[in-house]
């Protein structure tokens, strides 16, 4: 076996941080059936060096909904100093350049106070398998686990609503219809935040997602459960 192999066996068989153990029994029994306004959102957004797998998370923003409003005065916004600070493709996107990064906090300092901040709030994002998969990859070398937290995209709840409403309307749903979360906010007139910043982004996706909640199903999703299943298939829902 090879000393990395070695390590990484070592690092996969090391215990979980105590954050962690906190998180996984909070969600040990999680309740679906509760009305939305019972429980606790965090709306998250992160910037990355690249999308490749040896690239790193660079900025984290999120905002808390509580009682299916949003909490102004509750955020989290961090740089993050990655391994590489060298400009890239993506530098051009986020406009976070090396010279900010250098005195950011690297991710082992500032992961145990995002872990924190999300307590037993559900994390809602757009395209949300993205960010969990770096999230998470993080956690799990920093704080030797991944986290338990249920999760909701705004991807799939908007397509849900696309189907339900395009179909009811005009009898199809246009697939090319726009997935970009900014196009999106334009074509359903809510207020508009700027593009590739994470809080930002986190922001644009909350206003989205309480938009969604109050629309989707004409008004009738009151409880967790019900969101999740509105946002099956249509053709799953028919049966």
């Amino acid at each position: 076996m090879s000393l990395l192999s070695y390590l990484r066996e070592l690092l996969e068989q090391r215990q979980p941080h105590p954050l962690l153990v906190e998180n996984r029994r909070r969600f040990a029994q999680f309740d679906q059936n509760k009305p939305l306004t019972d429980y606790s959102f965090v709306v998250l957004d992160t910037e990355l060096t690249g999308l490749s797998y040896k690239d790193e998370i660079i900025s984290i923003g999120a905002v808390k909904i509580s009682n299916m409003q949003l909490e102004l005065g509750n955020v989290f916004h961090t740089l993050v100093r990655p391994l590489n600070l060298k400009h890239n493709q993506a530098t051009f996107i986020h406009q976070i350049t090396p010279d900010q990064l250098r005195a950011a906090r690297p991710i082992r300092d500032v992961l145990p106070e995002f872990v924190e901040f999300c307590g037993d709030a559900l994390l809602i994002g757009h395209f949300l398998e993205i960010d969990m998969g770096y999230l998470n990859r993080a956690t799990k070398k920093v704080l030797g686990g991944t986290l338990a937290n249920p999760t909701i995209d705004t991807l799939r709840l908007v397509k849900a609503y696309k189907e339900t409403s395009y179909v009811c309307d005009y009898g199809y749903c246009d697939q090319s219809l726009p997935c970009n979360l900014n196009e999106i906010a334009e074509e359903f007139k809510l207020p508009r935040f700027k593009a590739h910043s994470a809080l930002e982004d986190a922001l644009q996706c909350a206003y989205l997602f309480l938009f969604l909640a109050k629309k989707l199903n004409n008004g009738q999703v009151q409880t967790l459960r019900q969101l999740h299943n509105v946002g099956q298939p249509l053709l799953l829902r028919q049966n």
